[in-house]
């Protein structure tokens, strides 16, 4: 073999990185050992993967071509050492989440998935739709669990599970009293809303198409804990997924708020996946457990 699994280390941290002194400090690496080690496997193949400006690599058309081939060289590689080795590292996952989903759904989840393997060791990160997607993109999360809708040529999309958003407010509000909300209550209400770029955003947007531009954001805010304290103190009312909800309408801190069905505020909970990473026996468990969830 012309090449190790070493330089293929080196190309991918430098690609990650765009500069071999931080991709050499990632690997625990000398600056002159990781330069060595990208140099020798361009001239073994004769070939240029970096454009070189100044310190920063900047990845070229052949560099982004054969990217995810050594990603998946490399995950394959790694899930056999565990397997091999046995130990602590077996089943090693990188998840990613966005907010509704993990901060209700995920840690349950893992705590199966750890039960299973107790060797096994998750990381999980929780971010809005925008950067778990663009997170897999770059191969920096093994899978994705997001709320929002997707097209993409890089990433497979597979529906997991529906959920519905909710508009809900304090018990004290004055829609609180209405049977079913009409467009001119949604648009005289002040409003407590999930960033741009989030996936109940997004949903909450489409279910009022046509009013969007009318209704009065008050505050927009990234977690849904705050949005849910936000509302109970009646700054205004607020829209997210039945999940996030349930134990506040049992114990009545907070009331749902009926709207016109033409408002239809359901949706689709996706994994996501890069279409060129090795999908390992990991990630296969990990989808399992969440449709049986």
């Amino acid at each position: 073999m012309r090449y190790s699994f070493r330089q293929l280390e080196v190309f991918l941290a430098a690609a990650h990185h765009q500069n071999i002194t931080r991709a050499a400090s990632h690997l625990a690496m000398s600056q002159s050992a990781a330069s060595s080690a990208l140099k020798e496997l361009e001239s073994q193949f004769g070939i240029q993967l970096f454009d070189r400006v100044g310190k920063r690599l900047q990845l070229n058309e052949l560099g982004r071509l054969y990217r995810p081939k050594a990603e998946a060289l490399l995950a394959q590689a790694r899930e056999l050492e565990q397997a091999l080795s046995e130990h602590d590292e077996v089943g090693a996952l990188q998840v990613g989440a966005t907010m509704t989903i993990g901060n209700y759904l995920a840690v349950s989840i893992m705590a199966d998935y750890m039960k299973a393997a107790p060797m096994a060791r998750v990381s999980l990160e929780v971010a809005n739709t925008e950067t778990i997607v663009r997170r897999v993109r770059d191969f920096e999360l093994d899978i994705g669990l997001i709320e929002g809708e997707l097209q993409s040529t890089e990433l497979e999309v597979i529906p997991w599970k529906d959920d519905s958003l909710v508009v809900f407010c304090a018990p004290e509000h004055p829609l609180a009293k209405k049977d079913e909300l009409t467009d001119e209550d949604l648009q005289s209400a002040q409003w407590i809303m999930r960033e741009t770029g989030s996936g109940t955003r997004q949903a909450f947007e489409r279910g009022m198409h046509g009013i969007i531009s009318n209704l009065a954001i008050a505050l927009e805010l990234e977690h849904t804990e705050a949005i849910k304290r936000a509302v109970a103190a009646n700054l205004g009312i607020g829209c997210l997924s039945q999940v996030c909800l349930a134990d506040d309408f049992q114990h009545g801190s907070l009331v749902p708020l009926k709207v016109p069905d033409y408002r239809p505020l359901d949706r689709k909970f996706y994994f996501i996946l890069h279409r060129q990473k090795y999908r390992s026996a990991g990630i296969d468990r990990w989808m399992a457990l969440c449709r049986e969830s």
